[in-house]
Parts: structure tokens; C-alpha cells; sequence
């Protein structure tokens, strides 16, 4: 297959449609996917083989110099079989966030720093037909009627994708790494919590305590689920639930992993978390876990806790208090309740809350670990157990400036503060406080 004259001119010149690195590998793209038209399949060796013939015709009729054919020909093969530009970012370990804002503009989060990344999409065409990769590879749709949709990469990545016209200067993608489970060893190593708040949530997580993970956004709530995840014993049958899969949970065998799904094209066929916690009742578990409570599964997930059924799940919230508020309004948005109930029902269901945060350094850390005692005055009563306390500078060290004080690493700790009172699952269990 011979390029166009017009192109083979421009390529010579350095000028027009052919004469950039970018317009170049579009060119020779376009000349692989009619190939692949005329095959039902091909292997990744084909693949190579077949970009490395095509890039060699291009070297033929115009000058490539050898670095730019070795980074056309990756970036040609990452375009068909991973995730074209943005595969640098997802094999580069440093980078936590990526975050696709149209065609030209690229954002990363790089050691808890945001940056503007210095590449760009060619067209919008090609950042839609990456989009489309993505989803198709999970089941998703995402479409002009349906413009908005989660999904996940082969490595647990989770990716969320709005598309215009609710977008309105592109397509926007954003993408959280998940590099490598974090596990409670790593995080006590990043001061995250302490060895003895760990040891503590191992014996709460063994025992079988109910246990709700509350944080912002990027704070850190499904990593340090997983790592609670590592306590739970073996012989467990455990379901998880999830919008998007991201929980990396390998050390029990009797493992049900459960995943939502969006309504067809016809809105039909959804599956929401709702109906599938329904579903693990009827499936003999012995601990549930729900990725994220948003809405009025947490209903159902307090009534799963409340039939004897061990969990975990996580929340958005900005304090354990905040917490309790929110659960209140998402169980209202299932059923019609007296406060007075839902509280009630709360206080059965869940009994410790671990209050995750970023600190001004961006720094993730436990901020507390508090439990429910109880309801006084109509209000749920939280003991705290544990609280981070900031260590104070000294005067001499706050005035040697601002900008140590202010954009500095946090000192601090989790410290104890307090001692459980609800022990009933830790003596069944064989513990002693």
C-alpha cells in the first residue's frame, strides 16, 4: 500500500500533512487498520511485524531518523494493543493520577504534585477511540446519550470518562493508579498509622467487626481497605462489591467478586450495588465488603450487618461525625425511616469508624479510629480510640520561616486515647485488652 503522491512530496519538503512525527504515525496508522480489516485476527507478533514493515516503507520514502522510528514504532503498537500516549504514564510507578482534559490538555499527579503533562492527543478522534477501548474492555458503553462512565485497566486502574457534550471542552478521562497493593507494613513505613493502631485493627478485622472507612476524595479509602483486607482469616467465604473492581484482595481462597453494570442501550439490564448486596446475602458469606457506599445501598448494607454478617465498606466525609450524617441521608434515600431508627440501625450495624485524611504536606494519613458506643440525647455517641496529634514546633524553628512551616513535612502520630468498651467479638475471638 503507497502513500498518497501529495503525502510522499509533504514528507520530503518537511512540510504539510506528513511532516510531523504526529501526522506521520496517523498516516501510517490509518495504513495498518486497513490491514487489520482484511484479517479476523492477529497476534501481537503479527502486530509488530506488520507496524515494523510499514515503518520501514515510511523510512523509505522520507528520511526518519532511528530514534523517532523506535518511538513510532512503540507508540504505534501501544495505539492498538494498551492506551497509546497515555501508556508511558501508566507504566511510569511514580505517576498516581492521571487526568485527560480534552485532547490537548494532560494533567498528572506525580509524588502528590499535579503537573501539566508536555504531550497531547493528535485529534479528538484519537482520544475517542482510546475511550472506547477502555470501556468495551470492561462491558461498558459510553456514548452521546450516556456520556458518563466508570471503568478499570487490566491492572486495576480505575478510570471514570465524561464525555462532551456534558464535557464541554472534550472528552475528559481520569485515571487512578493503583500500582501495587499497599499493604499495612508499607503504611506504617510511610507514617501513615502506627504499628500499634495496626496491631489493633488486625484484631478488630479477625474478629469480625463491622468496620466503615470515611475520607475525601483521594484519601486513600480503597488502598487501606485492601490492606485490612490481609487480616481477614482464610477459611472466610468473602463477597466484595463494587461499581468498578479495584479491590485486590488475594490472600482468601473463597473469594466472590461482584461488579455493577450500566443499562443497555435500551435502559435495560443495570445492575446496581443495591441489588447486588441482595444477591451475597443468598450467596452464605461470612464478611461482605462494599467498595463504596453513595446512595441508598446503605440501607441494605446496614440491614446485611444487622443478619449477622461481618463487612467493611467505605465513605466520603470529612470527619467520623460527617460520616454518620451521611449514612443517615443515604439510608432516607431508600426508605422512609424515622431518624430515631436509622440511628439505631446504624449503631447495631457498624462498630468502628477509621477517619482517613490528607494533611498539608498531601500526606495520607489515619486521622482517627473511633467507635460507636451507642445513642444518648438521640444522638450516636462515638468514643474515640485513637487520634493523630501534630507534633508542636518549637519557637526557634517556627521562626526561621513560613515556608518550612507551611510547605514542610507533618510530624505526628496516631496515639491511643481511649479503650474499646464493646469487647464481645475480641473475647470470642480469644483476645485480651
Amino acid at each position: 500500500m503507497e502513500l498518497k503522491e501529495k503525502n510522499v512530496e509533504a514528507m520530503e519538503e518537511g512540510q504539510g500533512e506528513a511532516s510531523t512525527p504526529g501526522s506521520l504515525r496517523c498516516l501510517i496508522q490509518k495504513r495498518i487498520m486497513k490491514e487489520l480489516q482484511t484479517r479476523r485476527s492477529i497476534s501481537d507478533e503479527e502486530l509488530w511485524e506488520l507496524i515494523d514493515r510499514e515503518v520501514m516503507e515510511a523510512g523509505k520514502e522520507s528520511f526518519v531518523p532511528l530514534k523517532e522510528k523506535m518511538d513510532l514504532r512503540i507508540r504505534l503498537f501501544d495505539s492498538f494493543r494498551r492506551l497509546g500516549i497515555l501508556q508511558e504514564l501508566v507504566d511510569d510507578s511514580q505517576v498516581t493520577e492521571i487526568m485527560v482534559n480534552g485532547r490537548e490538555q494532560i494533567f498528572i499527579e506525580r509524588n502528590g504534585q499535579v503537573i501539566r503533562w508536555d504531550k497531547s492527543f493528535d485529534s479528538e478522534e484519537q482520544l475517542e477511540d482510546l475511550i472506547q477501548q477502555i470501556v468495551s474492555r470492561v462491558n461498558r458503553m459510553v456514548n452521546v446519550s450516556s456520556p458518563i462512565a466508570d471503568a478499570r485497566l487490566e491492572d486495576g486502574s480505575r478510570v471514570h470518562v465524561v464525555l462532551p457534550p456534558i464535557a464541554l471542552d472534550g472528552p475528559a478521562v481520569t485515571i487512578r493508579k493503583f500500582p501495587e497493593p499497599i499493604t499495612i507494613e508499607k503504611l506504617i513505613q510511610y507514617q501513615s498509622l502506627t504499628i500499634e493502631a495496626a496491631e489493633f485493627l488486625k484484631m478488630l478485622v479477625a474478629s469480625g467487626y463491622n468496620i466503615f472507612i470515611s475520607g475525601g476524595t483521594n484519601s486513600g479509602k480503597s488502598t487501606f481497605l485492601n490492606a485490612l483486607s490481609a487480616f481477614i482469616p482464610e477459611e472466610e467465604r468473602v463477597i466484595t462489591i463494587e461499581d468498578s473492581a479495584e479491590l485486590q484482595i488475594q490472600q482468601v481462597p473463597n473469594l466472590v467478586r461482584l461488579e455493577t453494570r450500566n443499562a443497555n442501550g435500551e435502559g435495560e439490564g443495570a445492575v446496581s450495588i443495591r441489588d447486588l448486596i441482595r444477591a451475597a446475602l443468598r450467596m452464605n458469606p461470612d464478611r461482605i465488603i462494599v467498595g463504596e457506599v453513595r446512595s441508598g445501598e446503605a440501607f441494605d448494607l446496614l440491614t446485611a450487618f444487622n443478619t449477622g454478617h461481618s463487612g467493611m465498606g467505605t465513605g466520603h466525609a470529612n470527619s467520623p461525625i460527617d460520616m454518620l450524617s451521611r449514612l443517615e441521608s443515604m439510608v432516607l434515600m431508600a426508605a422512609e425511616l424515622p431518624l430515631a431508627a436509622i440511628r439505631c440501625q446504624i449503631c447495631a450495624a457498624i462498630d468502628i469508624i477509621v477517619q482517613l485524611g490528607r494533611l498539608r504536606d498531601r500526606s495520607r494519613r489515619v486521622l482517627s479510629i473511633a467507635e460507636i458506643t451507642g445513642i444518648s440525647h438521640n444522638e450516636i455517641q462515638l468514643h474515640p480510640l485513637f487520634l493523630f496529634q501534630e507534633e508542636a514546633k518549637g519557637d526557634e524553628e517556627e521562626e526561621k520561616g513560613s515556608y518550612t512551616q507551611k510547605q514542610g513535612r507533618v510530624e505526628g502520630s496516631l496515639v491511643p486515647v481511649g479503650q474499646i468498651t464493646r469487647r464481645e467479638k475480641l473475647q470470642a475471638a480469644g483476645y485480651q485488652l
